[in-house]
C-alpha cells in the first residue's frame, strides 16, 4: 500500500512559477514509476509528466514540454513538479500518482497504469 500526499498548489499569476511534491508513505518508492496527472472542470484527467523509478527517464505532454520538469528524491520518498512559464490553460487540480515498476525502466503516461493515487492539490493561472 502506498499513500500520496500532494502539497504545493496555489494561485498565480500567467508567467510564473510553481513546484508541487508529493509525499509518499511505504518502504517501496523506489519500485514505483512516478507521474502527475490534472483534470479541469469540465475535462477528463490528463497525463502531463512521467519518471522511471530511477529517475532516469522522463516523459512530457506535448502541452507542458519545456515549461514543466518532474524529478524525484527516492531517499525522500518525493516526487516533484516544477512548473515554469505558468498559462491560464494549466489551471487544474494536479494528482500525482504512482504505478508499480519494478521490472521496468520506463515510466507510465496511461492512467490505467497506475496503482495509487493522491488527494489533488489546486493550481490556479490568473491571466
Amino acid at each position: 500500500q502506498v499513500q500520496l500526499v500532494e502539497s504545493g498548489g496555489g494561485l498565480v499569476q500567467a508567467g510564473g512559477s510553481l513546484r508541487l511534491s508529493c509525499a509518499a508513505s511505504g518502504r517501496t518508492f523506489r519500485s514505483y514509476a512516478m507521474g502527475w496527472f490534472r483534470q479541469a472542470p469540465g475535462k477528463e484527467r490528463e497525463f502531463v509528466a512521467t519518471i522511471s523509478r530511477t529517475g532516469g527517464s522522463t516523459h512530457y505532454a506535448d502541452s507542458v514540454k519545456g515549461r514543466f520538469t518532474i524529478s524525484r528524491d527516492n531517499a525522500k520518498n518525493t516526487v516533484y513538479l516544477q512548473m515554469n512559464s505558468l498559462k491560464p490553460e494549466d489551471t487544474a487540480v494536479y494528482y500525482c500518482a504512482a504505478g508499480w515498476a519494478e521490472y521496468y525502466s520506463g515510466g507510465y503516461s496511461l492512467r490505467s497504469q497506475y496503482d495509487y493515487w493522491g488527494q489533488g492539490t489546486q493550481v490556479t493561472v490568473s491571466s
